[in-house]
C-alpha cells in the first residue's frame, strides 16, 4: 500500500497583524506595531501550497480561527454586545484585544502532535491538540483546533483525537514544532523524536535563563503515552538552553527532519552524540539507516539561523530518494546562509535542491515554511478517509484565492483591530470557508 506525508498548511486568517505577542521570538518582537497585509499573507501561503501540489506532493489546508475571540474577552470580564466588548477592550486593555485578534493559528506546526498508524498501539493515526499555554494568545486556540481537526479527520476507524494536555506550565506543549518522525518509508514503523526545553519536575535538566522553554519533557512523555507509542520507537532530546536564549523558541527553528535524515545546527541540542547514537540504533531496528547533516557554527551562526529561518524549512523526499529543501527568501538574503546552501546542494549529499519562497508576511511575525505546515503521514486508505474538501486541488486553490480577494483587507494596523466591523467580516469569511472546505459547524459563532 502506498503511503504519503501530507502537508496541511495553515491558511492565514483575516486578522493577520504584527502584535509582537511572542516573547522569545525575535522576528515577532522586532516587527511589533508595523502594519501588516492580511491579503498578501494569505496569498503567499496559498502560493506555496499550490507550488508543492504542482511538484507532486500531497497538500492539504487547515482553516484559521475566529478572531477577534470575543468569548475569550468575555471570560476576562468585558461585557455587552460583541461590538461593546471589542470597544471596551480597546479602551481599557488594548494588549488583550490584540491578543484576542492574533492570527497565530496560521502556524499549524503548533496545532497538534501527530503519530501515524504504523507507530501506534491501536493502528490509528493519533492527534493531540497542543495547549500552547506559554502564550495567552495561543492558549485560546486548542478548542477550535480540535474541532477543525475532528472535521478533517472524522473517520474513527482510522483517526483518534485527544484533548489538549492540562493547561499548566508543567505540561507546556507546543505540538509538532518540537516533534519529528524518522522512518524508512512513511507507511512503515518509525522513530518519533520529541524535543523539550526543560523538565517540570526533574531539576537535573538545565533551563534557559532569558527566554521561556515552551515544551516540557513531561508533556512530550504524556503525548507519547496517549498515542500508544512503543518505548523502542521514541527518542527524547533536550534543546540547548543557550540557543533558546538566542531566540530558538521551538526546535523547528534550529533543526528539521524527514525520512531518515536530520538536518540540524551544531549547537541545537544537549548531549548531541548520545542522541544521534540512540536515533541511529532505534531506526536501525525498524530497517532504517539514520543520516545526520550537521551545520557547523563556523559556517552559520545561531543568529544567522534565527534571522534567516534556515532550519524552519520543509525537507521533502523526492521519488529518487534525494531531498528538497523549501526555504524562505530570507535565506537567499543572508550571504553566509546562502553560501552554505550552495555548498550543501553541490556536495553530492542527500539534500540536492533548494527552492525559495516569498513568505515575508509570515516571516515578519516569526514563522517560516515549516511553521506553516502540519505533517500527517497517511497510507492510501487513510488518505481516502480524510475529508476531501481540505485536500488541495487546482479548483480549490482557485476558490480559496478568490475567497481571499473577496474577504481580506490589504492593511492591518493595531487601531484597525478595534473596529467591530472586522469581527463581522471575519465571521462572514469563515462561514463561507467552512462551506468551501466542507467542514460543517466548527466555529463558536456557528455552534452558538
Amino acid at each position: 500500500m502506498k503511503s504519503y506525508e501530507v502537508n496541511f498548511d495553515g491558511l492565514v486568517g483575516p486578522t493577520h497583524n504584527y502584535g509582537g505577542l511572542s516573547y522569545g521570538n525575535v522576528a515577532s518582537q522586532s516587527n511589533s506595531q508595523q502594519s501588516s497585509n492580511p491579503k498578501e499573507a494569505a496569498l503567499q501561503g496559498l502560493a506555496k501550497m499550490k507550488a508543492l501540489m504542482d511538484m507532486g506532493f500531497q497538500q492539504g489546508v487547515l482553516a484559521p480561527q475566529e478572531r477577534p475571540d470575543v468569548a475569550a474577552l468575555r471570560r476576562l470580564g468585558f461585557a455587552g454586545s460583541d461590538a461593546q466588548v471589542i470597544q471596551q477592550a480597546a479602551k481599557e486593555a488594548m494588549p488583550l484585544l490584540v491578543a484576542s485578534c492574533s492570527a497565530s493559528s496560521m502556524w499549524v506546526a503548533n496545532a497538534a502532535t501527530v503519530s501515524p498508524s504504523a507507530d501506534t498501539a491501536d493502528g490509528r493515526v493519533h492527534f493531540t491538540a497542543a495547549n500552547l499555554n506559554c502564550k495567552y494568545h495561543r492558549s485560546i486556540e486548542h478548542p477550535t483546533t480540535s474541532r477543525v481537526l475532528g472535521a478533517m479527520f472524522a473517520n474513527q476507524q482510522h483517526f483518534a483525537h485527544h484533548a489538549a494536555l492540562p493547561a499548566v506550565a508543567q505540561f507546556g506543549d507546543e505540538g509538532a514544532a518540537n516533534h519529528t518522525r524518522f522512518c524508512r518509508a512513511y507507511g512503515e514503523a518509525g522513530v518519533e523524536f520529541f524535543v523539550f526545553g526543560r523538565s517540570a519536575f526533574d531539576t537535573r535538566y538545565p533551563a534557559p535563563q532569558k527566554y521561556p522553554a515552551r515544551q516540557t519533557l513531561e508533556a512530550s512523555q504524556a503525548v507519547a503515552r496517549l498515542h500508544g507509542l512503543r518505548e523502542e520507537g521514541v527518542v527524547y532530546a533536550q534543546q540547548n538552553p543557550s540557543v533558546i536564549d538566542q531566540g530558538v523558541f521551538h526546535n523547528d527553528v534550529i533543526a528539521v527532519g524527514n525520512g531518515e535524515v536530520l538536518f540540524y545546527h551544531e549547537d541545537a541540542f544537549l548531549e548531541t552524540d548520545k542522541m544521534l547514537a540512540e536515533l541511529s540504533s532505534k531506526l536501525a531496528k525498524v530497517g532504517g539507516k539514520f543520516q545526520s547533516v550537521c551545520v557547523p557554527r563556523s559556517a552559520v551562526t545561531v543568529d544567522d539561523a534565527v534571522r534567516s529561518y534556515l532550519f524552519n524549512s520543509q525537507l521533502l523526499s523526492r521519488p529518487d530518494g534525494s531531498m528538497l529543501l523549501i526555504v524562505p527568501e530570507e535565506c537567499r538574503s543572508n550571504e553566509r546562509v546562502w553560501q552554505y546552501l550552495q555548498g550543501l546542494t553541490g556536495s553530492g549529499g542527500v539534500i540536492r535542491e533548494v527552492k525559495v519562497f516569498d513568505l515575508k508576511q509570515s516571516m515578519q511575525n516569526g514563522g517560516g515554511p515549516a511553521c506553516l505546515r502540519l505533517r500527517v503521514a497517511l497510507n492510501e486508505t487513510e488518505l481516502a478517509a480524510v475529508n476531501p474538501g481540505v485536500i488541495m486541488t487546482a479548483p480549490l486553490y482557485d476558490s480559496l484565492t478568490q475567497w481571499v480577494e473577496r474577504h481580506y483587507r490589504d492593511r492591518m494596523a493595531e487601531n484597525d483591530l478595534a473596529d467591530p466591523q472586522l469581527l463581522l467580516e471575519c465571521r462572514a469569511a469563515l462561514d463561507e470557508l467552512t462551506q468551501i472546505l466542507k467542514l460543517g459547524a466548527v466555529y463558536p459563532f456557528q455552534i452558538n
